[in-house]
């Protein structure tokens, strides 16, 4: 039997985190987007999908690692098979999240935006640097008081010795909180509140963040060019790379564990939800 969807066109991908960084509502937000629930499931109610066992929904805590599949129409116009596995948080159940790391391609490594990298983020991230397991970053509850992306950004480097490549940069932060910079096309997108996260605007990125944006996106340009000589020389010769270029220069170097894209949002509040499964299908 044929399959349905080609290999290269599966995603195998957890969510890990310290406890309470939003994983589980991240893969709500996910199964509601892609289509798989027909409501939101709120982890405070008792509802997530993915906590299933009686103690998870008491607790509002993930204990087991559940799978669950669903699908994705990608920027390219093609559907993906997404295999999610949402690993627990809780420093109890570490082996649950190591078993997991095992089988996945790729994860998302969810960080709370006020607390940034916290104790089982740098356990989890470990797991998964001995795996050489290949990652992304979502900056969550950017809607949080006290919500810093920059700081976070900083933690990264400092607390887990590793290469941020920031993708987006957020508009606003706690309630202000309004959407993201896209780097790569330089756009912004302004989320809808009326239509539960599902539909955005896409406007001129705000003046008070383009000089910002400018100097991130250098950067941007300068990690994705050192995965391919000829793109670094033509960038040191003043030839840009095209934003195709930049995306297949990322995800070479995302799946090769050289460098970490980072995007930013809040799940809760359903901003930035979209964004990051199209980058799960570009950079994963």
């Amino acid at each position: 039997m044929a399959r349905e969807y080609k290999i290269e066109d599966y995603r195998n991908f957890g969510i890990m985190a310290h406890i309470d960084a939003g994983k589980t509502t991240t893969t709500e937000r996910v199964l509601y987007y892609t289509g798989k629930s027909h409501k939101i499931g709120e982890v405070h109610d008792g509802a997530a999908t993915m906590d299933w066992m009686e103690q998870e929904q008491e607790r509002g805590i993930t204990i087991t690692s559940a799978a669950t599949t669903t699908f994705w129409k990608g920027r390219d116009g093609k559907m993906h098979r997404f295999n999610i596995i949402d690993t627990p948080g809780h420093v109890d159940f570490t082996i649950e999240v190591e078993r997991s790391l095992r089988v996945l391609d790729g994860a998302i490594a969810l960080l709370d935006a006020n607390a940034g990298v916290e104790p089982q983020t740098e356990t989890v991230w470990r797991q998964a640097d001995k795996y050489r397991v290949p990652r992304m970053i979502f900056c969550n509850k950017m809607d949080k008081i006290g919500a810093d992306f920059y700081r976070s950004v900083e933690m990264i480097g400092s607390r887990l010795g590793a290469h941020a490549v920031v993708m987006q940069l957020p508009i606003g932060a706690e309630t202000e909180f309004k959407g993201v910079v896209d780097l790569v096309e330089m756009n912004a997108l302004v989320w809808r509140d009326e239509t539960l996260g599902a539909a955005w605007d896409i406007v001129e990125i705000p003046a008070d963040l383009k000089a910002r944006a400018e100097e991130y996106r250098e950067k941007m340009i300068e990690a994705a060019v050192e995965m391919d000589e000829t793109a670094l020389e033509n960038y040191l010769e003043g030839k840009m790379p095209s934003n195709d270029e930049i995306r297949a220069l990322i995800r070479k170097g995302t799946i090769a564990v050289k460098f970490y894209p980072m995007f930013c949002g809040s799940a809760f509040k359903n901003k930035g939800v979209q964004p990051l499964l199209d980058a799960v299908v570009e950079y994963l």
